[in-house]
């Protein structure tokens, strides 16, 4: 039996786990006495509860297991994947106002790459997508600083060393040049933080805009920048019907 199907779970992920927030919020909320376990008060968030036989309650509601929401957010420049920021900036939930159960980033994209985002409220959806070991591809559009050569764009695709390591091949076409610049589709299969941007970084140039197009076989399409659609469970299938899950 997997994690997510076994009866028994910490409190704070049985709030967790049914969409009423992350587990940092869910444990400040069982602190302050406003959840119930079988009627009495628990404040422990490592309380254990047994979903087939404890009623678990949240100032005085029932709390039902959600159901499993996976989105396509066309994130813009600008926009944290975070939940908040102390500084006041804009955080791509910000973009999710009809959305009312609570759902984390699938990886991220820093602040000024912009392009394919997923959330979801299944964590193991989550997982199975940013875990390298699965080898699950996203593909990028970059414009670089300075025109790349043919001997530079087999270095990437080769793999480049950086500061924790040798990459894996990237597979990587050169899309057009123009006088000063070199436009690029790249994809890779590791999720080493800001890794194209390093990898560019490696050749002595720096990306200037970078685009997330495609996770898996999973396309942005023509979805508008700032907006969000469901994935259909096609899509959802393609990336999990390989793997077990």
């Amino acid at each position: 039996m997997t994690e997510d199907h076994r009866p028994i779970k910490t409190l704070d992920r049985v709030l967790s786990k049914a969409g009423l927030g992350s587990r940092t919020e869910a444990r400040s909320w069982i602190g302050a006495g406003r959840v119930r376990v079988n009627g009495r008060v628990i404040q422990t968030p490592d309380h254990w509860v047994d979903l087939e036989r404890d009623t678990v309650t949240f100032d005085n509601q029932p709390v039902k297991q959600g159901k499993k929401i996976y989105l396509l957010l066309y994130k813009p420049t600008g926009y944290l994947t975070t939940y908040k920021d102390p500084e006041g900036r804009p955080t791509v939930y910000n973009l999710l106002g009809d959305i009312d159960q609570y759902v984390v980033p699938v990886g991220r994209l820093d602040l000024e790459t912009s392009g394919l985002l997923l959330l979801t409220s299944d964590t193991q959806f989550a997982e199975l997508v940013t875990n390298p070991d699965y080898k699950v591809p996203k593909t990028y559009l970059l414009k670089s600083s300075k025109h790349l050569s043919d001997d530079q764009i087999k270095q990437l695709r080769s793999g480049v060393t950086l500061s924790d390591g040798p990459t894996k091949p990237a597979q990587v076409t050169r899309v057009r040049d123009s006088e000063k610049y070199t436009h690029l589709e790249m994809t890779i299969t590791e999720g080493r933080n800001r890794q194209v941007r390093r990898m560019i970084e490696a050749l002595d140039a720096k990306v200037l805009k970078l685009v997330r197009i495609a996770i898996g076989p999973i396309q942005i399409g023509d979805l508008k920048i700032g907006q969000h659609r469901p994935l259909t469970p096609a899509e959802v299938a393609t990336l999990t019907k390989k793997k077990g899950i």
